[in-house]
C-alpha cells in the first residue's frame, strides 16, 4: 500500500511538472512580445506571430490574418514619434490543451508624445501554441480599457 502512495505521489507530480514547462513557454512568448513591443522591434513582434495567426489591435477596422498586414499595423503604430512602455498590470492563464494556452490580461502602456506621456489601459488576450518545435500566438485581441 505504502508503494501505491508513493507512486500516486511521484505520477502526480510527473504530471504537473509536464504541464508546467508548456505553460512557461507559453508565458514566454507573451513576455517576448511586451519587451519587442516597448523596444518598437517591429521584426521580432512580427516573427512571435503564426503565419496563420488571426490579428485585432486596438485601432483595427478589419480581422488581420496575414503576417503582412501584422507588419504593418505595428510599423505604422511603433515606429512614429509615438513611444510605449509596455506592461501586464493583471494576467490569467488557461491550459486548452497541453501545447495551446489563452493568456489574458489587463495591460498598461505609457504612451510618450513629444515629452508629454499619459497611461493608457486596455484588454489583451493571446492565443500561444506549440507549431512544430516553436510557439506561436495564433490570434490575438487588444481593446481599450472602457471608462
Amino acid at each position: 500500500m505504502r508503494n501505491l502512495k508513493v507512486l500516486c505521489l511521484l505520477l502526480g507530480f510527473l504530471c504537473c511538472s509536464a504541464i508546467a514547462g508548456p505553460k512557461d513557454d507559453a508565458v514566454q512568448v507573451v513576455e517576448r512580445w511586451a519587451k519587442a513591443f516597448t523596444a518598437a522591434d517591429v521584426e521580432t513582434i512580427v516573427s512571435l506571430y503564426a503565419p496563420d495567426a488571426v490579428f485585432m489591435g486596438t485601432v483595427s477596422k478589419t480581422i488581420v490574418t496575414t503576417p503582412e498586414g501584422i507588419r504593418k499595423y505595428f510599423e505604422v503604430a511603433l515606429l512614429g514619434k509615438r513611444r510605449f512602455v509596455a506592461s501586464f498590470v493583471q494576467s490569467s492563464v488557461t491550459a486548452v490543451a497541453e501545447t495551446a494556452f489563452v493568456i489574458t490580461a489587463l495591460d498598461k502602456l505609457v504612451v510618450t508624445t513629444e515629452g508629454n506621456t499619459e497611461e493608457v489601459f486596455g484588454r489583451v488576450t493571446f492565443v500561444v501554441a506549440k507549431r512544430e518545435s516553436n510557439w506561436k500566438i495564433i490570434s490575438f485581441h487588444r481593446s481599450a480599457m472602457p471608462s
